[in-house]
């Protein structure tokens, strides 16, 4: 039997991609202010900005396309949609909307405010803004193993749990509405979080009556790393891994465009009826009737359809090596990366891979710029500049705690080769990473600052 994982679909329709010279993407990045968010699309490459919402869809998905029920109110979309994700979370109240950060806000909307402390392992962009909008304090709790990024501890996505019992005694149930685990910890480099982890956020959670909420966006990706990486899981369905996540929580957030194939949608779960009842109210407010929350019937159906598929371990296991073919290529030329690889990305350590040029002056935009320019890569800063801040009494830059470039891998997109040209396009930059300047903010907007930035090279 042959050792090579090949990709598990036929490919049926394609996309063609335009080339571009370099000449032109210096053209098109100087125009979009060296924000690789405001390029066209058509004059990217290899687009990996991000994995939400930019996954193929299967035969079957396009096929539920048509068979969408778009009636205004109880479509039957919405009750397969809602069979799917009880089937999956074991939660009561099933209310969907039409992306994750939309779910994020109606949630905290609710629960958030002034005085009140949000506890994650990682918060990522939309669900801090989300809490820090309502006047709330989102607070970061990842464990110290993920410091270190060369090591092979296997799950450095994991909350520090004796700190979060800190913040719990400190604060109680008055102050703490509710406790966060983000799966996989995608601010943090896309690391996994283990079983063992959120049993015990679980016993402190109930230790101190606190609800415990799961961003389940990559929920397969993460399940799958506890069966490959954590005692005792091996031999278990990676279904039921993912089952049993969700029902250690009292509800959650997802994003579809992740974890489901899907372009567009999200939900709340919730088994708290007060709660379903107020984040229904909302719901109606900004983004429709409870029966299809501002999406299309079609893609209640498209997200029914995904959450089965995601599951399939044939191709887990192929999405997993896809991540791991491409960290250990650049790797084994010397370029600095968060290591092991997660399941949806690989992360670059602009700080190691550009140490002459210092936090403040973002080293990872700096990457991600020329990346484009070398080979019409379009990747993701995470760092300094989405989770830094300008001092107000100084003005200077403060960096964050650490800085990354993110290669977000779309589900079921691009193939080997496509991933050859990727890593070899890493590999000749970092060998002439000396010539590489660093960057400053031209403009910048009060919050999620990244998005729509511009900046200018020191």
């Amino acid at each position: 039997m042959p050792k090579t994982i090949i990709e598990p679909f036929k490919i049926k329709v394609i996309e063609p991609i335009r080339m571009t010279t370099r000449q032109e993407r210096e053209t098109h990045l100087a125009e979009a202010g060296n924000n690789l968010f405001a390029l066209h699309s058509s004059d990217v490459l290899i687009d990996l900005l991000t994995d939400s919402g930019t996954s193929a869809m299967s035969a079957a998905q396009w096929a539920g396309l048509t068979d969408g029920d778009e009636s205004y109110a109880g479509s039957r979309s919405y009750y397969r949609f809602e069979r799917a994700v009880r089937d999956l979370t074991g939660l009561k109240h099933v209310i969907p909307t039409h992306q994750g950060r939309a779910a994020e806000k109606i949630l905290f909307s609710i629960v958030g405010g002034k005085d009140k402390v949000i506890p994650n392992n990682t918060h990522f962009d939309t669900t801090r803004a989300n809490i820090e909008f309502s006047g709330a304090t989102a607070l970061d709790l990842a464990c110290h193993e993920g410091d270190d990024f060369s090591s092979d501890y296997p799950f450095k996505g994991n909350m520090d749990v004796a700190a979060l019992r800190e913040v719990l005694e400190t604060h109680g149930r008055e102050r703490v509405p509710l406790v966060m685990v983000t799966i996989t910890n995608n601010s943090h480099g896309g690391q996994a979080v283990s079983l063992e982890n959120v049993r015990a956020i679980r016993e402190a959670c109930d230790e101190f009556r606190v609800p415990l909420f799961i961003d389940g966006c990559r929920f397969a990706e993460n399940s799958y790393l506890v069966k490959l990486r954590e005692p005792g899981q091996r031999e278990r369905p990676v279904i039921d891994i993912a089952r049993e996540f969700f029902r250690l929580a009292n509800g959650c957030t997802f994003s579809a465009k992740k974890d489901a194939f899907a372009n567009i949608g999200g939900f709340i779960a919730v088994d708290d009826d007060e709660l379903a009842q107020k984040a229904r109210n909302l719901l109606i407010l900004t983004e429709g009737f409870p029966t299809y929350g501002g999406l299309a019937g079609r893609d209640l159906e498209a997200i029914a359809i995904g959450l089965e598929e995601i599951l399939h371990e044939d191709y887990l296991a192929y999405r997993l090596r896809t991540a791991e073919y491409l960290a250990e290529h650049i790797r084994s030329e010397g370029v600095p990366i968060l290591w092991p690889p997660g399941g949806h990305a690989v992360y670059l350590d602009a700080r190691r891979f550009l140490p002459h040029v210092p936090p403040e002056l973002l080293p990872g935009q700096a990457i991600a710029c020329e990346l484009y320019l070398e080979a019409g890569i379009r990747s993701c800063e995470i760092g300094t500049a989405m989770f830094g801040h300008t001092d107000p009494q100084t003005g200077h830059e403060i960096p964050s705690r650490m800085d990354l470039v993110r290669l977000a891998l779309p589900r079921r997109v691009y193939t080997q080769s496509h991933f050859d040209y990727v890593a070899e396009a890493i590999v000749d930059v970092y060998k002439r990473r000396d010539r590489l300047r660093g960057m400053k903010f031209a403009y910048q907007a009060p919050m999620l600052r990244h998005f729509t930035a511009r900046f200018e090279y020191v």
